[in-house]
């Protein structure tokens, strides 16, 4: 049996082609936006990541190619911060002996994230609907009267996201 590991295939070559061209460009542009070097790292390593993933083939525009894919993991990594910022805040109002442990924080805060991103999956008026049930305790008659849509069509609704709820689950 051979120690030798195969060749890489072109695809791999392009990737590394593309990060060593381009990574110290990248890192610079996400460093001047989030002002940390440790986070644009970070998010220069997602960024190869998923290119790499991706199986792209062909980069004519290879800072345009990168700037996109970076801008949607930023634009994630943006609302996942944010989504932490108000959690940890609401825990400041709790009283010390109420306050979750780390490990059920970090529980907490993936849960949180994984709703998150299901609720970004739903059609807007879907997700305000199940928002405005779920989290203001609205009355499906009070939401179809905010949104301007029939009480059948927020029943639809809730139905909707629900189901994708519990695909979420399974």
């Amino acid at each position: 049996m051979s120690d030798v590991l195969p060749a890489p295939d072109n695809h791999i070559r392009n990737v590394e082609a593309l990060y060593n061209g381009h990574q110290g460009w990248l890192h610079a542009r996400l460093r001047r936006r989030l002002g940390n070097a440790v986070d644009a790292a970070d998010l220069v390593q997602d960024t190869f990541a998923r290119t790499l993933a991706s199986r792209a083939v062909v980069f004519e525009e290879p800072r345009a190619y990168l700037s996109c894919v970076a801008g949607g993991i930023l634009a994630n990594w943006c609302q996942r911060k944010s989504l932490e910022r108000a959690y940890l805040k609401a825990l400041q109002g709790l009283p010390e002996s109420l306050v979750p442990s780390p490990e059920a924080r970090y529980l907490i805060l993936e849960t949180l994230h994984e709703i998150d991103a299901m609720l970004d999956t739903l059609p807007p008026l879907v997700r305000r609907a199940f928002l405005l049930s779920q989290l203001a305790g609205m009355k499906y008659e009070a939401i179809a009267e905010q949104l301007g849509v029939s009480l059948i069509t927020v029943k639809r609704y809730m139905k909707q996201a629900f189901l994708q709820c519990l695909r979420l689950v399974q």
